[in-house]
Formats: structure tokens, C-alpha cells, sequence
């Protein structure tokens, strides 16, 4: 039989694990965000944009600090999303777009590339990047996660957005890794201080 430890103890390690965890607030209070959206698709991703704009504005954004650029499709997101990221204007992007598998496999091309290029503008410009971007076998599916059964993804990634951006704030503010008192104890290379020199001989009268 194994032992399970006193649940005093196992709160008390929970408790200790909960204050070492980082967590982004959904706060989105003075922050920024770059919204690109796909016109392919539009009846569904429409709907995304909509959900994902009410999404930032309940969670405390402002109008004015949330931008909004349409791209032709899905393809285009990842390039529209690293120039607006290398502006450094956004705290976090939002990418939203719909993809629905045809009888080729244009679809698996274009969701391997999108899915790629938008991880890649994320880690190369350290601007956290939302995936709204729904791969769907049917439009059924497209439409039960544009705000049916499957709730709407919009939503889900605008609140992934200011996650995001709030948590990489956390982490800068983080102290740093080297402590500074340990960097002052040690030994200097070059001392500074002067060489002692031997005393000099007073001449006796």
C-alpha cells in the first residue's frame, strides 16, 4: 500500500507551488493589440473578429489601442502579423482566420505554412501571437467554433492575448537570475587598491 502523504502537507506544497507560479492576468488595461484577419472565409471569420474584439473591450482595452488589419487570406496572416509585431507598437497579436479542407492538398500546405509562420514571427520578434485560426474539415465545424457548440475561438485566443502580454511583462519584471551582491564579493582581477610600499628610514639628528 502506498503511502499518501497528510493532506496538511500536500496543501502546504500546493500553496508553496502556487506562490512560485507566473500567470499572465486577463487584464487588458493599458495594453496593445494588433488584430489581422483573414477575408477568405469572411461569413466565419467575421465572427471571430467581432467575438475576439468584445472579448479585449470587456477584458478592460481601450478602443483606440486595438488595431485592426485585413489581410486577402489565411496564407498572408504570418507576414502581416511580423510587420506589425516589428513595430513594436503591440503588447500581443491576434491572428484569425478560417481554413476548410478541399479535395487537394492546397489545405494542408497552406495550414502547415500559416501554423509555421506565425510560431516563427512570435519566437523571432518576442511579441506573443494568438492562433485564431481554425483548420476545419467542413464548414459545420467552422461554424460550431465561430460562436455555436464549440464556443468561438476568437474569444478564446483574444483572452490568450492578454495572457500573453501580461505575462511576458511579469517575466521582464522578474529580478535577475545573478545576484548582485554575489557579482560585488567577488575578487576583482586588477585590485584596486595601492600597492603598500615599505616604511620609510627617518634620518636620526
Amino acid at each position: 500500500m502506498k503511502n499518501i502523504p497528510p493532506r496538511n502537507t500536500a496543501k502546504g506544497a500546493e500553496d508553496k507551488i502556487r506562490k512560485k507560479t507566473l500567470a499572465g492576468k486577463l487584464d487588458a488595461g493599458g495594453l496593445h493589440f494588433g488584430i489581422i484577419v483573414s477575408r477568405f472565409n469572411e461569413f466565419i471569420t467575421d465572427r471571430l473578429l467581432r467575438s475576439a474584439y468584445d472579448g479585449l473591450l470587456r477584458s478592460g482595452a481601450r478602443e483606440k489601442d486595438i488595431d485592426i488589419v485585413r489581410v486577402p487570406g489565411s496564407f498572408e496572416i504570418p507576414s502581416a502579423a511580423r510587420t506589425l509585431a516589428e513595430t513594436k507598437k503591440h503588447d500581443a497579436i491576434i491572428c484569425l482566420g478560417c481554413l476548410i479542407r478541399g479535395d487537394t492538398a492546397h489545405y494542408d500546405v497552406i495550414v502547415n505554412e500559416v501554423t509555421r509562420g506565425i510560431g516563427q514571427s512570435a519566437q523571432e520578434t518576442g511579441v506573443p501571437h494568438a492562433f485564431g485560426v481554425l483548420t476545419c474539415e467542413n464548414l459545420e465545424q467552422a461554424i460550431d467554433r465561430a460562436g455555436l457548440k464549440m464556443g468561438n475561438k476568437g474569444f478564446e485566443a483574444a483572452l490568450a492575448a492578454i495572457e500573453m502580454a501580461n505575462l511576458k511583462k511579469a517575466i521582464s519584471h522578474q529580478p535577475s537570475a545573478v545576484s548582485k551582491t554575489a557579482v560585488s564579493r567577488q575578487p576583482s582581477a586588477i585590485s584596486k587598491t595601492k600597492p603598500r610600499t615599505a616604511p620609510s628610514k627617518k634620518r636620526k639628528r
